[in-house]
């Protein structure tokens, strides 16, 4: 069963939840290396919907990364994200650069307290749902909080990016 605690766990992105104040819950759970799905993994761990976790996957937009979050249920449209920020063409990014320019590990990158700031699209599917789970920056830790304060804290714009 997935703990539930309120205070930071010294990753950057719940340093930076903390620090802007937004209601959150984080939730750990011990991570299996031998799952085939990180997102899955977490939704079952957390025990809530595949629809309500979200990953986070970092894309090259027309040679500027990008990050696309979506919920674990669906996958990544790679030209709705291109169309969504202005872009002609997206491709997966290589994940050895994803991980120097967020500063966090595959499986474990967040949306949140990234080293480098990267435009961020969110899926619009988001918005219907009180909250969402993102990584917290490792694998095994989630933070629970609502769409709107992800949005405002990442600078992400919403658009329907996903598939299925």
């Amino acid at each position: 069963m997935a703990k539930k605690r309120q205070a930071a766990a010294g990753t950057p992105a719940l340093t930076a939840v903390t620090a802007a104040g937004v209601a959150h819950t984080v939730h750990s759970y011990a991570h299996d290396p031998a799952h085939p799905s990180y997102g899955q993994e977490a939704a079952e761990a957390l025990g809530v919907s595949p629809a309500q976790v979200f990953k986070t996957l970092v894309a090259d937009v027309d040679g500027e990364l990008t990050v696309a979050v979506v919920p674990v249920s669906g996958s990544l449209d790679l030209k709705a994200l291109a169309s969504a920020v202005g872009g002609k063409r997206a491709a997966m990014a290589d994940p050895a650069l994803a991980e120097r320019t967020t500063g966090y590990v595959r499986g474990g990158i967040s949306p949140l307290g990234q080293r480098k700031r990267l435009r961020t699209v969110l899926d619009a599917s988001a918005a219907d749902l009180a909250t969402v789970c993102v990584s917290a920056g490792r694998r095994g830790l989630e933070v629970e909080l609502a769409p709107t304060d992800l949005a405002a804290l990442t600078g992400a714009v919403l658009a329907p990016i996903a598939r299925g």
